[in-house]
């Protein structure tokens, strides 16, 4: 990881990783992950919601977009 932000609603991860799958094994990964350290301090969630993220995510790739555009665009969905 690069670079993150966490909004309200979502979360900005800058990120270097293979284009082959790489992207698609760091999503299940940090939903495992972040799924055992919300559950851990309410057990009882376990029998509520048998699981706390769906199997779909969103990733979009800024491609050759240089990074003062993509820094640029960020910073004005911060202030929007």
């Amino acid at each position: 990881m690069i670079e993150r932000e966490v909004l309200p609603d979502h979360v900005h991860l800058r990120v270097d990783v293979d284009p082959q799958g790489g992207i698609h094994r760091l999503v299940t990964r940090m939903k495992g992950r972040s799924s055992h350290v919300l559950r851990a301090p309410f057990p009882t969630l376990r029998s509520r919601l048998p699981t706390l993220w769906t199997k779909s995510s969103f990733v979009a790739t800024v491609g050759g977009a240089p990074l003062a555009i993509v820094t640029q665009d960020l910073e004005q969905q911060r202030h929007a």
